[in-house]
């Protein structure tokens, strides 16, 4: 007897094309608004040494700062240096004038005695001149060395008339030193209208002429004598006559230093 299938036991029947389960969508990302943020990076993930690809690079830059930084550190010490140094010069100079009261020392021209001048002829003329010069110095605590080197001029106008020098001597403070300098020139030839102006104030009584006097002295301060210093004297003198026998009639000294 044939069993009989029922309906309830026939294998069920199976979809071979099912449809798969959509998968649930994720929601969009935010898009990040303009404006600023602050990034937190973990220590761990801080590198202090440069990565390997700018080593070089980094050595380069540090090497010229170092560089920089060295000729800044010379720049302010010789800055520095110039500073200090300028500082205690000052002071040194105060110093000595408040401690000594250094004066300026006095010049004058007192006599003069000419020979040589003969107005009468065009010939070249060759004057001299015996001048003595008077140096005072007024200084307690301060004398005077006049080196070698000096030079005493006399120019009626513009012409140099005759050159000679100073003795070279020292002057104690508190001293007056009179001395006698002997001035010769040649060949100094003269216009017809010099000569004939020469002759005229000779007639006068008054012939101008200039005397410029330059000494290089060192000045001594206690036991310390200082450098060079040229000492500039310019006398406007006028005598009656141009012979020995001439005096001075008027006179005016001017005196000035160059310190270097």
């Amino acid at each position: 007897m044939a069993e009989g299938t029922q309906p309830g036991d026939s294998p069920p029947v199976t979809n071979e094309h099912s449809t798969p389960k959509p998968e649930p969508m994720s929601p969009e990302k935010p898009i990040p608004q303009p404006g600023t943020y602050v990034i937190q990076i973990p220590k761990d993930q801080i590198f202090r040494v440069p990565p390997p690809e700018n080593a070089s690079r980094y050595a380069h830059l540090s090497k010229r700062k170092d560089g920089r930084s060295t000729c800044r550190r010379f720049c302010c010490c010789m800055l520095t240096t110039i500073l200090v140094l300028l500082l205690a010069a000052a002071i040194a100079a105060a110093v000595v004038y408040f401690v000594f009261k250094p004066e300026s020392p006095n010049y004058s021209v007192e006599s003069v005695a000419i020979k040589g001048f003969n107005l009468t002829s065009s010939s070249p003329l060759s004057p001299e001149f015996d001048v003595t010069v008077r140096a005072h110095n007024p200084n307690d605590k301060i004398g005077i060395y006049y080196e070698k080197g000096s030079s005493v001029k006399v120019y009626y106008e513009d012409v140099n008339l005759c050159n000679g020098a100073l003795p070279a001597f020292y002057q104690p403070t508190n001293n007056v030193t009179v001395f006698k300098t002997a001035l010769k020139g040649s060949g100094i030839e003269l216009t017809t209208a010099a000569l004939r102006a020469l002759s005229d104030e000779q007639k006068k009584g008054t012939v101008p002429l200039t005397l410029k006097l330059r000494a290089p002295v060192k000045i001594k301060v206690g036991s310390i004598k200082t450098w060079k210093i040229t000492v500039k004297v310019t006398c406007k003198i006028a005598v009656d006559k141009l012979t020995a026998a001439s005096k001075i009639v008027s006179k005016d000294c001017d005196y000035g230093v160059d310190l270097w």
